[in-house]
Parts: C-alpha cells; structure tokens; sequence
C-alpha cells in the first residue's frame, strides 16, 4: 500500500529509527494518517466480503555504481528487479524510480543533472528520479523499487464461476480470504530487491569469502575516490 508521504530515501543511511517506526507499524508504512485511511480501506472492503491490493516500495541505500551491465540484456540490473518482483504472488507491475510517470512528462523533467562535490571528491545528484538505476547499473543513489499487488482472487463473496464436470455455471468454492496482504508482500519484496543485489555484488567483485568481497569492494571505493 503506497505512502502519501514523502521520506528522503537517503535517510536510511544514518536513521535507524525509521526502520524501527516502519516495523513498528501494522501495515508497515511511515505516514500514520495514511494508515489509518488504509485501516479503514481494508475493514470497508472486509464488510462488502472483499479484498484490497496496493504498493509497496523497497529502499536499498549504500550500494556502490557500477553494479549491473549497460551491455548485457539479460544482465541489466532494472530487468533482473523486475522479473524478481513479478516473480511474487499476486504482483502485477513494477516501477523503478519515477517509473509511469515519466513517461508522462519532458525529458528535462526526468533525467537527473550530474553535479560534482569538489570538498566531497564525488560526482552529486540533485535528484533521484531514475531511482537509482541509469542503463542497467546502480548510479549510487538510493535503489528505489515499487511493485504494485492485485486483490486476492479468494474472495468470501463468491465470484461467479463453472462447475468442471456439468460445465453449468457455479459460485467459485470460498475456502478462505485474507483481505489485503500487501504488508505481507512487501517484506518479500525486500527480500527478493536484496538477494538480486547481493548477486550483481558477487558478479562484479567475486571473492571465497565475506572478507574478500568487502576487501575488494573497499578497494573499488578507494578507486572510485580518485577520481
């Protein structure tokens, strides 16, 4: 389910009491007043024997440009994402950065301005609508990835259907019916986001051990700083 308010990505970094306001609450969303009118959506639709889909969004922070292939079809970071968030039950759609929204706007609109830190030693973004992906690869701003989840199909009012063996039309079988279970949904886009990333990371830097990545990832950062 979306969240109406805006949350500078890039706190994740250093905040860890977002991370413990998003767990702490029930849908697992950061605006209180948009979970209340999502409380309320669910329990309108739980009493019309209903069910509700939503968004849900995974934030990953710290990783370093370069991860991905801007050559490689089948190796471009975007693609892999969105097959591992429609890999999920019940997913429909998947959106990187500004996603359907920018094709409804101009390109100067869209693309992100490259600046330069010279105190920093970095190259800067004033803004982060790709989402953190340019050309199949990580840029170094928040990776930020959305996937958009239908209603469950088991619903406690039946919809209409077919018996299988008179081929006469028959109310489906209602077993059972969760009513929204995109919170549920979102812990496993977070999953599916990290383990696409931790494999990009092995791809690039390789190593036997933890040890040996993080030392060749340090290196890469060392480099990167020269410039």
């Amino acid at each position: 389910m979306s969240d109406d308010a805006e949350v500078d990505a890039r706190a994740w970094v250093c905040d860890g009491a977002l991370r413990d306001r998003l767990e702490a609450s029930e849908l697992r969303v950061l605006d209180d007043d948009a979970e209340t009118r999502m409380k309320q959506a669910i329990l309108e639709a739980s009493h019309a024997g209903d069910t509700v889909g939503g968004v849900a969004e995974a934030v990953a922070v710290g990783l370093v440009p370069g991860l991905g292939s801007h050559v490689h079809w089948d190796r471009k970071l975007d693609g892999r994402l969105a097959q591992a968030a429609l890999s999920i039950h019940a997913v429909k759609a998947v959106e990187i950065g500004d996603g359907w929204e920018a094709a409804t706007v101009r390109g100067s609109s869209v693309h992100d301005a490259i600046g330069y830190d010279a105190a920093g030693r970095a190259f800067t973004r004033e803004s982060n609508r790709a989402g953190g992906l340019e050309g199949g690869i990580t840029t170094g701003e928040p990776l930020v990835v959305r996937a958009a989840m239908k209603p469950i199909s088991t619903l406690r009012r039946a919809l209409a259907s077919v018996d299988v063996v008179t081929k006469e039309p028959a109310p489906a079988t209602v077993e059972r019916s969760d009513i929204c279970a995109v919170p549920a949904m979102g812990v496993v886009l977070e999953a599916m986001v990290a383990l696409t990333l931790a494999d990009a990371l092995l791809e690039k830097f390789g190593g036997d051990s933890l040890g040996e990545l993080m030392a060749h990832v340090a290196r890469y950062r060392a480099h990167l700083a020269e410039y």
